[in-house]
């Protein structure tokens, strides 16, 4: 039995975390004075390499981060264990930021020079987020715990006993 969750719950779940988690570094513009649309920009270069108006960047940027956050989300829902989702998440958030920052953002300019931290926490948010959306969901993600003795399955049925 395919214990994942399906795919319109990887995908709910990301939708969800691509809405929510860009508040870290929202936050951190405002409260810095800095453009709050300035991540979206930067997000716009990965499609549009050499563009410099918002205009044409943000609709760019809009496509890159819905695909991204969909694409990971699916995952993370294949990936994230049943149990401890919340730290495992948390740890993937935590990787995902160092391959979008550190080794695809640091080839584009804008990314680059977007503060580190809340961007980190930007990516560390989505993953949570998609970890408890997936849970709420009724469907945790991840692979199936290995599988019980005889001996214990006869001592106490598990859930797939009594579904």
């Amino acid at each position: 039995m395919d214990d994942r969750p399906p795919l319109a719950d990887a995908l709910a779940a990301g939708a969800v975390a691509a809405v929510l988690s860009g508040a870290p570094s929202t936050l951190h513009a405002l409260l810095t004075g800095r453009d709050p649309l300035e991540a979206s920009l930067a997000a716009g270069t990965l499609l549009l390499a050499g563009e410099r108006r918002p205009a044409r960047l943000l609709p760019a940027a809009a496509v890159a981060h819905v695909s991204l956050s969909l694409g990971w989300a699916v995952v993370l829902a294949a990936v994230l264990p049943r149990r401890h989702a919340i730290p495992a998440a948390t740890a993937a958030g935590l990787a995902i930021a160092a391959l979008d920052l550190g080794v695809v953002g640091r080839r584009f300019e804008r990314i680059r020079a977007l503060p580190l931290a809340p961007q980190v926490l930007d990516h560390v948010a989505y993953a949570v987020i998609v970890a408890v959306v997936l849970e709420r969901r009724g469907r945790r993600a991840g692979p199936t715990p290995a599988p019980r003795s005889r001996a214990a399955r006869r001592a106490r049925p598990g859930p797939a006993a009594a579904a």
